[in-house]
C-alpha cells in the first residue's frame, strides 16, 4: 500500500509538473493542456526504462545463443516434461535468461497504470489524490477531449456530460490500444525471433492475452488511462522498429534483411568509388610509318652473270 501512495505521489506530481508548463499555452481547464501532460508523463516514465530495455534485448540475445542447448534438453527428455522442464530452467539460470523478458516492459508499468488509475479515478469522485490540490480537481474534472472528461470510462459514460461522445470516443480507444498492443508484440516475435526457438509459442501466447486482457479491462479504464497506455505502446512500437533495424538478433528474418541492406550500401559504395577515382583514359594507338621496300643488294657473281 505505501508503494502505491508513494506511485501516486509521483504520478500526480510529474502531471502537475507538465500541466503548469502547459497551462499558460491551452488554458488550465483545457484537454489538450491534460491529455498532453499524460503525454509527459510517458515520456518521462519511458526514458526511465530504458536500462530495462537494454536489459531486455540482451535477455532476448541469450535465448537466442541457447537455442543449441534448448534443443537438446527437449531431445534427450522428450518423454518426461516435468524433468524437461526443470533442465530448461536450470539452463536460464546459468545463461542469465529470462523466456519471458519481452513482457517485462509492460509487467514494470502495470503499478504506475494503476497509480495514474487512480489518480484520475480520485478526479472522478472530486477527490484529490497525490499532490493534486482541489483546484486541479476541478480543472481536471472541466477538461474534455472531443467533448469527453479524461476521468471518463465507456462504463460510466452516462456520469458525463455526453454519453454517447464518451461511449464512442473510449470505445475507439480501447480498439486502437489492444490493436496496437498486438502489434507492438508481433513485431517482436515475427521480425526478430528465430522460426525454431522453442519458446516462440509461449510468446505467441502472450501474443494474444495481453491484447484481450486490455480489450476487456479497458471499458473501465478512464479516457486518461487509455491515452496513456496507446501513447506507450505507440513509443515501444518506433523503440522496437528501430533496434529491429539496427541491431536485430542473428538468425531472424530482421537481420537477414539487415544483411542485405549492408551488401547493398557496401556494393554502391564501392561502385561509387571505383567510379569517381578510377578515370579510363582511352588508349591512342598512333599509326605505324610505312615500311620502305628497299632494292636488294645483288651479289658480284650475279651481276657478273647478267
Amino acid at each position: 500500500m505505501f508503494i502505491l501512495e508513494w506511485l501516486e505521489i509521483a504520478v500526480s506530481w510529474i502531471l502537475v509538473t507538465f500541466h503548469s508548463l502547459l497551462s499558460p499555452i491551452f488554458g488550465a481547464a483545457s484537454g489538450a493542456a491534460w491529455g498532453l501532460s499524460i503525454v509527459g508523463l510517458v515520456i518521462v516514465i519511458r526514458i526511465l526504462l530504458i536500462p530495462l530495455f537494454v536489459k531486455q534485448i540482451k535477455a532476448q540475445r541469450n535465448l537466442q545463443l541457447i537455442q543449441p542447448q534448448m534443443k537438446e534438453i527437449q531431445k534427450k527428455y522428450a518423454g518426461d516434461r516435468q524433468k524437461q522442464s526443470e533442465e530448461m530452467m536450470k539452463l536460464y539460470r546459468e545463461s542469465g535468461t529470462n523466456p519471458l523478458s519481452s513482457c517485462l516492459p509492460i509487467l514494470v508499468q502495470a503499478p504506475i497504470f494503476f497509480a495514474l488509475f487512480r489518480v484520475l479515478q480520485g478526479m472522478a469522485q472530486d477527490k484529490a489524490v497525490g499532490v493534486l490540490t482541489p483546484e486541479l480537481v476541478d480543472q481536471g474534472r472541466e477538461a474534455t477531449i472531443f467533448g469527453v472528461p479524461i476521468y471518463g470510462t465507456f462504463m460510466n459514460a452516462d456520469e458525463t456530460p455526453n454519453p454517447t461522445a464518451t461511449r464512442v470516443v473510449t470505445l475507439v480507444m480501447i480498439i486502437l490500444m489492444s490493436l496496437t498492443t498486438f502489434i507492438t508484440q508481433r513485431q517482436l516475435i515475427v521480425k526478430n525471433t528465430a522460426a525454431d526457438n522453442p519458446i516462440v509459442r509461449q510468446q505467441k501466447l502472450l501474443l494474444y492475452v495481453f491484447p484481450i486482457m486490455f480489450a476487456i479491462g479497458g471499458i473501465n479504464f478512464p479516457l486518461g488511462v487509455l491515452i496513456y497506455w496507446l501513447t506507450t505502446n505507440l513509443w515501444s512500437m518506433g523503440q522496437q522498429f528501430w533496434v529491429i533495424r539496427n541491431n536485430p538478433q542473428p538468425g531472424t528474418p530482421a537481420y537477414d534483411a539487415k544483411e542485405k541492406r549492408d551488401a547493398a550500401k557496401r556494393a554502391k559504395k564501392d561502385g561509387g568509388t571505383s567510379a569517381t577515382t578510377t578515370t579510363v583514359v582511352p588508349e591512342v594507338v598512333e599509326p605505324a610509318p610505312p615500311a620502305r621496300n628497299q632494292p636488294k643488294r645483288q651479289s658480284r657473281k650475279k651481276r657478273k652473270g647478267t
